[in-house]
């Protein structure tokens, strides 16, 4: 990791009232100028861990920095360098987009003139100015987002949270707002993101943590996460039935594994070594064996994989906890 990391979390607990850990010791270190994701199931205290980092939650035990400042003694500090950006759309529909800047620009201390010009950069910034003085009632999923983005960077912060920032929005909007994180990491700016959805942790994130049961079970990059799933798998479709046998003795012979098969779709799969080289000498063994190939690709391990393997859950859309 290059740099001081701008968040900085170290043992860190939170009990819940009753007497249960919410956060049980969370260590993070995020670098400046990148997207951190965190991961994990229902419960695991993903947006416990923003919410205590934001200052917006207090916590009974270890310490945090953000931005240079101490969380739990320097929480007023902590909020004037940050923004954060909830699950929920936290503008005003009847207002315009513009209106709704020069608004948090107001509450934020930064009086009429200079509100109006922050609004004006971040209309331009997140490609509204053309839809500026309109109702934000009349915007689509992408462009609320991308309106609440704005919000969130009227005091231009250091640090941005986004607590599931695309839940709910179509492709095409969801699409919108990745590209506008992209160039908000682009200009410098650090974002911790927590997500229901694996894909966007592998599209936006320059390193990954998975929670679990209020603690970092993982942490790397996506790709240093997916390697310790291992290799990729070679998956075969045949044109019959009859076919199985010698498909899973071919793959289970180069595989030195039983293989998996999933008799209703005619497929076979196994774990294969290295990539182009591995799937050649596959093609090879079954054309050899005279076998009739459907189809034949290699899978690489996803970050569902990663996460099957290490909490025991599938991903895809990882529900987040309320708390």
């Amino acid at each position: 990791m290059s740099g001081e990391p701008v968040i900085l979390a170290e043992g860190v607990r939170k009990l819940y009232p009753g007497g249960g850990v919410a956060l049980d010791g969370v260590d993070l270190a995020v670098a400046p100028g990148t997207v951190h994701g965190l991961l994990g199931p229902n419960g695991a205290g993903k947006t416990t861990s923003v919410r205590v980092l934001a200052t917006l939650l207090g916590f009974d035990g270890g310490r945090a920095r953000v931005a240079g400042a101490d969380v739990a003694s320097q929480a007023r500090l902590v909020r004037s360098r940050i923004g954060f950006v909830g699950q929920y759309a936290a503008v005003d529909e009847i207002l315009s987009g513009r209106r709704n800047l020069e608004m948090f620009g107001r509450l934020y201390h930064l009086g009429r003139r200079r509100s109006r010009e922050r609004a004006v950069e971040l209309l331009e910034r997140f490609d509204l100015t053309g839809a500026a003085d309109r109702s934000v009632r009349t915007y689509s999923g992408g462009m609320r987002r991308r309106l609440d983005l704005a919000a969130g960077l009227v005091l231009d912060p250091r640090v941005l949270f986004l607590d599931e920032p695309t839940t709910g929005l179509d492709p095409r909007s969801r699409a919108e707002v990745w590209r506008a994180v992209r160039e908000l990491v682009a200009g410098g700016t650090t974002v911790l993101l927590t997500t229901q959805y694996l894909e966007e942790a592998d599209r936006l994130a320059d390193r990954v943590s998975v929670l679990d049961r209020g603690g970092v079970i993982a942490e790397g990059s996506p790709e240093e996460l997916k390697s310790r799933v291992g290799g990729g798998r070679v998956e075969v479709v045949v044109a019959g039935v009859e076919e199985l046998p010698v498909a899973v003795e071919v793959l289970g012979r180069m595989a030195g594994a039983p293989p998996e098969v999933d008799r209703d779709a005619l497929r076979v799969s196994a774990p294969v070594c290295g990539r182009g080289a591995g799937l050649s000498k596959v093609v090879r063994a079954l054309d050899e064996a005279g076998l009739d190939v459907e189809d034949i690709a290699l899978r690489r391990p996803t970050l569902d994989d990663v996460f099957l393997g290490l909490t025991g859950q599938h991903g895809g859309a990882v529900a987040e906890e309320r708390s």
